[in-house]
This record gives structure tokens, C-alpha cells and sequence, in this order.
């Protein structure tokens, strides 16, 4: 039998090897801006043409690279980190692996002008596919100057799979921000398409945060600071008022790398406990510096999951950092002992004589003589008790009152669609049709075969994606005017966001207008809604826009679902009688008023039979 086993090429190991490291553009920036930072960079320039599809460029005045080196970094696992396996259990460098620069080359065509402090001339590397095209001396300033173009040019199907500009620059963006906070002394600068993203000087953390979240982020920031034996902690949290439902503002950096540890966001969770309301996220910027011996990064290719020897340790200390820095702050309600003047006691004199209060007993009295001389003169206790001896023999009267004020008229179906399969939608079994609404969630109304129960929030929901889904396909929405137009303040990646969805929002009847800095001003609202505030409908949009990206591939159908979402009665509204009927007649006039668009059941019915099982 002829041998099977062969050792694959260069250029095939290295594509093999970009499928793990290099997924998407945003890849690309994140191990070059390493690279650059373990250079010893402090200004760093990215920009981006088409969001990188086109062309990645990273400019850095690091060290630089000799001429060999230039050659030899585009090698597999040739690496300048570590020098043997026990540099492997203290990390300190960004990158280390020695894949970055192989993987690219392998999947893109990249140029490179490198020149180190000590030589007049630099080097000048293209590459194509792994192949060393072209290799020549060159002018060009110390530091390293990357130009990636024409990604997964090699591989049709890995950029096939890349999704529109807007998303793949959401992500860079991502990956911009997790950088940029980690290294605050390092100036950035982030160009797409000759439009300036971002332009950060070297500054503190804090700072930081806000020149790349916005003003409106500097409000709600609560600094936190611990120092032990096992790790040190500082950053920020955010106020738990302005917490929000999108996630987006939570950050870890161990040693100024970013992290992901959903362990250690159980901890902040924990301390925010009952500071907001559920569902909701805090923003927090937290720092962990420690000793790298004690941690591995080396478990994933994108190196963002570290484990940590005390991780237990750590989980303690953050809990109790942040509930000091709640507390500190006056976030979490305390008991001022100093304050107990104000309680209402009156301060005594020492000379003051402090006397029991009397009380008057009567002891002859005896209760049970009382009642007893009552019942034998025929008479009652409490005026009270003969009406409410009469209540008790005659209790079904009590109701008819309460009966008379809920017939208010049958429920008319107009809608043809199934109900529970292949039933057809019931009829009211007699003009005194009822409604109820339990746990102000759902709404009850008896049928010819039993009860329904109807889900408030849902059928509101299938019913406003039916309308805005309608708006839209007509081109426009009805709007109702805001006499004084409200401006929402919004991070970068949300802003381009917004300007990618601001048509068919638009057309839903949300009209805003895309303003500099990041700014949405919202001149008009849905004619239909107005209960709510129109920036909490925009972050609304934002958040389930997000959620909902897998439901359609159709962007008006998203942003209707969205929008419906946004815009839906909560629970724990209170309904009248007339707004339940309105809801659950429009319910049964929609396309399908038994599921919501993305599948969530509205609807559910008790059998007349199966209620008369329980008793």
C-alpha cells in the first residue's frame, strides 16, 4: 500500500492557520495593532478602505525591522517574544504566538515598509499568497508601515461570508475600542474612507472612556480602586440609572490585554443586585494588573479568554471593590448614624424626672358577659354584623354589579387566519362578553370552548410589526411632530448603525436627523405612540435591532420587528376595557395572531373540559 501521510505546504498550512486567527477585517487590525504596540509604538494610524475589504493600512513609529527580520516575520511561528516553553507561563508581550504575520500573507496581498532607528534606508516587502514577490531597500520613516489588500483574495468563500460594510466596520471599531482603552498613553487614529472615526491623544482611562463613548458617558462614571496581595483592580463602573438593555460598555483587561470572563461579570452583577432593573447592564472599564505567571492567555488563538490561578480570589475582590465603590458613592442606600437627631426624639435634660405612662384598666370588665347579654336580648354586637350576616346568605348578589360592568359587547374576529392549528378563531358564546386582565400581563376572555389567554406585550408586538411593516412598504409612516426635537448622544459603532438604518426607520414613522458628534436628533415619532419618550425608543431600537439580525435577512423586516419591540405596551400595564378590546381586535385582524413574528406563542387556550378537571 503506497504511503498517505504527507506534510502540507507552507501556503496551505498558513490558510489553515489564518481560519483561526484572521476571520474578518476587524482580525487583521487587532493582531498589526499588537504587533505595533510590542513595538513599542505610541502613535499608531489605521486606515481602512470599504471597511477593509478593500485595503488595511497600519502605520506605527515602533522599533522597526532589520531587513532579515522583515523577511523572516512572515514565517510561520517566527516570533521575537518568547525564547523557549517556560516563557510561555509569563506573558507580557500583546502577541507571541508567531501567526499573525504568516496567516495574513497567506490570505491577502501585503506590503511592508520597515526601517529601524540605526539605518538610513528601510525595507521594502510585498507579498502574495505567502510568495515573496518583490524585496528591495527603500526611504521611509522609522517604524513599520502595513498595507493588507484584496483580503481572502485566495479563498472566494471566507469573503463571500463577509457581511456588509457597516457591520464589518462595527466590528473593527470593536476591536479599535478594546485596544485604545488597554493603551491610554498611546496616541490612535481611525480612518475609513478619508473620514476620520476616531483621533485619540495620549491621555488617562478615564478620559479615554469619554473620547470614545461620548460626553454623556462622563456622568454616570464611579472610579474603582483595590490593591491586594494576589491582584490589583481600578478603572470605572457605571451609574446603575444609566444602565442600559445593550450590552457594548463592559470591558476587562488583565495586564492591559483585553478579556472575556463571564465569571468575573457574574461578580459586577452581583453587586449591582436590585440597583436596576432586570435585564439591564452597567458599564464598567475594569483594569486587572497581577503577576503573569499567575495567568494563561495561551488557551485561544484571538488570546481574549485567560485563566487565572485564584480566579475564586478574584471574584471576591472585584464583588466587594464594586460594592464599596456603590457604596462610596452614595448609589446603595445607607444608614447615617450620625443623623439620628432627625429621628424626632427629644433630647432630655439630666435633671428631668422620666415617669411610665399610665394606663386605665377597667376590672371588672369581661367580654364574654357582653356578648353573651347580646345574644340573649336578640341584638348584635357591632352595628355592622346583621348587614353583613344578610351578605353572607345572599353573596351571589354582590356580584351582579361587578357582572353589569364588564358586558361591555362580544368580541368581533375579523381575521381569517387558524387559531390553534386547524381551529378556527371563537366566537363569543353571548353578547356579555368579559375581559380581565391578570398579573397586568395577560388578558382573559371566555370562548364557546373555554378560556383564552392572551399575552398583552405579544399582541402588541405582532400587531405594531404588521402596521410599521405596512408603513414602510408604502413608503412612508404617519409622524407626529416633536415641538421641541430631543438629541441622543450615541457611540460610534450605534451612530453608524443608525446611518445605515436611517431610511427604513424613517419610513416606520421615526424621523431623525444624523447630526457631527455622534448625535441623532429625533424630530417625530410614530403618530401611534405616544407614551413614549423618544430617545428611549431610539436606544430601544438600537438594542433589539441588535437581537434580531438572525430573524430576517430582509432590513425592513428587522427593523419593523425591532421597531414593534421598541415601541410595545410593557408588562405591568394596567389596561381598561376598551384598550384590552382594541388590542385584541386588531390582534385577530393581523397576518398571524398566534405567534409573533420571530415565533413567540401569543396565544393560549384552556378547554372548558380541562378547567372542570381541576375541581
Amino acid at each position: 500500500m503506497a504511503d498517505i501521510i504527507h506534510v502540507l505546504p507552507d501556503s496551505v498550512a498558513n490558510q489553515i492557520a489564518a481560519g483561526e486567527v484572521i476571520q474578518r477585517p476587524a482580525s487583521v487590525v487587532k493582531e498589526l495593532v499588537e504587533n505595533a504596540i510590542d513595538a513599542g509604538a505610541d502613535d499608531i494610524k489605521i486606515l481602512l478602505k470599504d471597511a477593509g475589504r478593500t485595503s488595511i493600512q497600519i502605520i506605527d513609529n515602533g522599533s522597526g525591522m532589520t531587513e532579515t527580520d522583515a523577511r523572516l516575520a512572515f514565517e510561520r511561528h517566527a516570533t521575537s517574544k518568547i525564547q523557549n516553553s517556560d516563557d510561555l507561563f509569563s506573558i507580557s508581550t500583546m502577541g507571541f504566538r508567531g501567526e499573525a504575520l504568516a496567516s495574513v500573507a497567506a490570505i491577502a496581498h501585503v506590503e511592508l515598509k520597515t526601517r529601524t532607528e540605526n539605518e538610513e534606508l528601510g525595507t521594502y516587502l510585498k507579498i502574495e499568497g505567502s510568495k515573496t514577490v518583490a524585496q528591495e531597500p527603500v526611504q521611509c520613516p522609522q517604524g513599520s508601515n502595513f498595507i493588507i489588500k484584496n483580503l481572502f483574495f485566495n479563498v472566494p468563500a471566507r469573503r463571500k461570508f463577509l457581511k456588509k460594510d457597516a457591520t464589518e466596520l462595527n466590528h473593527v471599531v470593536k476591536e479599535f475600542q478594546r485596544v485604545a482603552l488597554a493603551n491610554p498613553k498611546i496616541t490612535f487614529s481611525l480612518i475609513h474612507n478619508d473620514h476620520i472615526v476616531h483621533k485619540l491623544k495620549s491621555s488617562k482611562i478615564g478620559q479615554r472612556v469619554v473620547e470614545l463613548f461620548g460626553n454623556y458617558i462622563k456622568e454616570k462614571l464611579i472610579p474603582v480602586k483595590s490593591s491586594t496581595r494576589i491582584v490589583e483592580i481600578h478603572g470605572y463602573i457605571g451609574h446603575p440609572d444609566k444602565a442600559k438593555k445593550r450590552s457594548g460598555e463592559q470591558f476587562f483587561f488583565i495586564n492591559n490585554r483585553f478579556m472575556k470572563n463571564p465569571y468575573f461579570h457574574k461578580a459586577i452583577m452581583d453587586a449591582y443586585e436590585k440597583l436596576m432593573p432586570q435585564g439591564y447592564l452597567p458599564s464598567y472599564f475594569i483594569y486587572f494588573n497581577t503577576d503573569p505567571a499567575s495567568i494563561d492567555v495561551n488557551i485561544h488563538p484571538t488570546k481574549t479568554e485567560v485563566k487565572f490561578e485564584d480566579q475564586q480570589a478574584i471574584w471576591q475582590i472585584l464583588n466587594a471593590t464594586v460594592k464599596e465603590s456603590l457604596g462610596k458613592n452614595n448609589v446603595v442606600p445607607s444608614i447615617d448614624f450620625n443623623q439620628q437627631g432627625n429621628i424626632g426624639i427629644p433630647p432630655l435634660r439630666k435633671d428631668t424626672q422620666v415617669t411610665p405612662p399610665s394606663v386605665d384598666v377597667d376590672p371588672n370588665f369581661n367580654p364574654f358577659e357582653d356578648l353573651g347579654s347580646a345574644k340573649r336580648s336578640g341584638g348584635s354586637v357591632h352595628p355592622e354584623a346583621d348587614q353583613n350576616k344578610e351578605n353572607l346568605m345572599n353573596w351571589e348578589k354582590l356580584y351582579d354589579d361587578f357582572e353589569n360592568e364588564n358586558d361591555q359587547g362580544a368580541i368581533k374576529f375579523t381575521s381569517k387566519a387558524s387559531f390553534q392549528g386547524n381551529e378556527e378563531p371563537e366566537r363569543a358564546e353571548k353578547a356579555g362578553e368579559k375581559f380581565f386582565q391578570f398579573k397586568e400581563k395577560y388578558i382573559l376572555t371566555p370562548v364557546r370552548s373555554g378560556l383564552m389567554i392572551i399575552d398583552q406585550r405579544k399582541a402588541h408586538i405582532s400587531i405594531l410589526y404588521d402596521q410599521f411593516l405596512q408603513e414602510q412598504n408604502h413608503k412612508k409612516g404617519y409622524i407626529q411632530k416633536q415641538l421641541y426635537p430631543e438629541q441622543v448622544q450615541l457611540n460610534h459603532s450605534d451612530f453608524q448603525l443608525i446611518s445605515q438604518l436611517q431610511r427604513e426607520i424613517k419610513k416606520a414613522g421615526l424621523d431623525i436627523q444624523l447630526k457631527d458628534n455622534n448625535i441623532v436628533e429625533i424630530d417625530g415619532i410614530p403618530a401611534d405612540l405616544k407614551r413614549i419618550e423618544p430617545g428611549k425608543l431610539l436606544e430601544r431600537v438600537l438594542e433589539y435591532y441588535d437581537k434580531n439580525q438572525d430573524f430576517s435577512e430582509n432590513v425592513r423586516e428587522n427593523v419593523a420587528l425591532a421597531m414593534a419591540k421598541s415601541a410595545a405596551i410593557d408588562y405591568g400595564r394596567v389596561l381598561e376595557i376598551e384598550e384590552m378590546r382594541e388590542l385584541v381586535d386588531k390582534l385577530f385582524a393581523c397576518s398571524s395572531p398566534n405567534f409573533t413574528p420571530d415565533g413567540q406563542k401569543i396565544i393560549s387556550l384552556m378547554k372548558t373540559e380541562d378547567i372542570e378537571k381541576l375541581f
